[in-house]
């Protein structure tokens, strides 16, 4: 038998059991702790909903809700709690009467006994493998001094050891001082957070603060409550996913392009488009993806900032056909809204169409969409960095569009990520002639030497059109160029 298997509880959520490194530890007191509305609910149902999935006895003891109400909330996710033990324990009526706690005793000394009492009654009558006890506020709040509150939680965990349970113990934080009292008696202790974002709903996120005697994965993980429950997307940690892999060139269908680019760009490697607004960042990003799919690989694109029917139409103007692509199962085409996706999530969504649908090129467009989902960008240049090297591990060739401020002349993108990009692609405006034209060249390649001129591209027609370099121009990445002499062939006057 599996030795994981056999001494690990699975939370039933699979991104949970990921960070707990298999689930909890059997026969151990764990603590999940947040502020009212973050879940902790739900991850305790779907925690007893695997446990009678797997044939063990589950019990939810509820001295908060009721049990009308914890069903009523499973029916909302499609459960049903038929195999879960219920204990709903409500304040026995002579504790309710009001010559009873005018007594010599203290109400409170006699509450708390019957309520522990009580709960080790519920364990003796069903016997269970998991219990989730639901929730601790009810117990500090009979409990009334730290000392006591503490003894409490000390007679609860030795009991539930001599039973080999493995117990979750839910706490919505709502004293005004923070106790760590339960922090140092449980096993393992899992934090709920719930951010409010300035735009768009919340954003939920969890940490395991505490597991004895286990690696866990570290720092925060993003999560969503949705209708089926929670799932929890797992920080992405890049060194767990090199594999080994031939590093050939990756070229497109335009020759110009291929000899800029020095023959083309390594399979694996990250590529960044940069430019202002309307210079065809995306458009140059979709060669890349036709020529992929020509080449008999998967591709996959996420669009931040368009309409994927407007895309659609514009790239088929091209001559670059994405719904057939799509139709025959070569491109994986989707809309990301910013607003409502979370950094964790979305690299979830990349991590899946790389590993289970195999795609090879991967295009972000843009990057001021994707900063949009960050909370501040510093955790952008830091996602962003596990992301790429994720993806250059697994062979899988990034584009990255970055649109800068600014139309002509000195211009900024949002964020600086030039140097996490192997191969940076700048586009520009320029005037010449009476009219607005377009200019491409490539300012950094680290896998290879790459051309170092200037050359004009258009837009137009069924292709994109890559000229010659524009030698007899200075000043084209300022806008307004000075032509140095001699005779210079534009787009126009070659016909293209």
């Amino acid at each position: 038998m599996d030795d994981t298997k056999s001494t690990m509880a699975s939370t039933g959520i699979a991104g949970l059991d990921n960070v707990l490194a298999g689930g909890f530890l059997r026969g151990r007191v764990f603590l999940l702790e947040g502020s009212p509305g973050t879940g902790k609910t739900t991850i305790a149902t779907q925690f007893l909903l695997a446990g009678a999935a797997a044939g063990e006895k589950t019990l939810y003891i509820t001295l908060s809700e009721t049990e009308e109400e914890l069903r009523e909330s499973a029916q909302s996710h499609g459960w049903s709690l038929d195999g879960v033990d219920i204990f709903e324990l409500v304040p026995p009526e002579n504790l309710l009467d009001d010559q009873q706690q005018q007594s010599l005793l203290y109400s409170s000394d006699l509450e708390l006994g019957e309520t522990t009492r009580r709960i080790f009654e519920a364990f003796e009558r069903y016997r269970p493998d998991r219990v989730v006890l639901d929730s601790l506020s009810e117990i500090r709040l009979l409990a009334q001094s730290s000392l006591r509150y503490r003894r409490q939680i000390l007679a609860l965990k030795h009991y539930f050891a001599r039973q080999k349970a493995t117990v979750l113990m839910l706490d919505d934080m709502t004293t005004e001082l923070t106790d760590k009292t339960v922090h140092s008696v449980a096993h393992g202790v899992v934090t709920l957070e719930e951010l409010q974002r300035e735009y768009g709903p919340e954003r939920r996120r969890l940490r395991v603060v505490k597991y004895r005697g286990r690696r866990f994965r570290g720092g925060f993980h993003d999560f969503t409550i949705e209708t089926g429950g929670v799932r929890v997307f797992p920080r992405l940690v890049s060194a767990e996913h090199h594999r080994p892999m031939l590093r050939d060139n990756v070229t497109t269908d335009i020759a110009p392009l291929n000899v800029l680019l020095g023959g083309g760009i390594e399979r694996g490697s990250s590529v960044l488009i940069l430019g202002p607004a309307g210079t065809g960042k995306s458009l140059l990003a979709l060669t890349f993806i036709s020529s992929a799919v020509g080449r008999g690989e998967k591709a996959a694109m996420f669009v931040f900032d368009e309409e994927l029917g407007l895309l659609i139409q514009r790239a088929k103007q091209l001559g670059i056909d994405l719904q057939d692509m799509i139709d025959n199962d070569h491109l994986v085409l989707e809309q990301v809204d910013a607003a409502e996706l979370t950094p964790g999530e979305f690299a979830d969504r990349v991590r899946r169409c790389v590993e289970l649908q195999g795609a090879q090129t991967v295009v972000v467009d843009s990057l001021n969409g994707y900063q949009a989902a960050m909370p501040e960008e510093n955790a952008l240049i830091l996602h962003l960095h596990e992301l790429l090297q994720y993806l250059n591990r697994r062979g899988a060739t990034t584009l990255l569009t970055v649109a800068q401020h600014g139309l002509v002349g000195d211009m900024k993108a949002p964020v600086d990520v030039t140097y996490l990009a192997d191969t940076v692609i700048l586009l520009r405006y320029f005037e010449a002639l009476g009219r607005v034209r377009r200019a491409i060249s490539v300012v950094k390649k680290r896998t290879g030497q790459h051309e170092d001129t200037i050359r004009e591209y258009r837009i137009g027609g069924a292709a994109i059109s890559v000229g010659e370099p524009l030698i007899e121009f200075q000043g084209v990445l300022r806008g307004v160029p000075v032509l140095a002499g001699g005779e210079t062939k534009l787009l126009d006057e070659l016909g293209s």
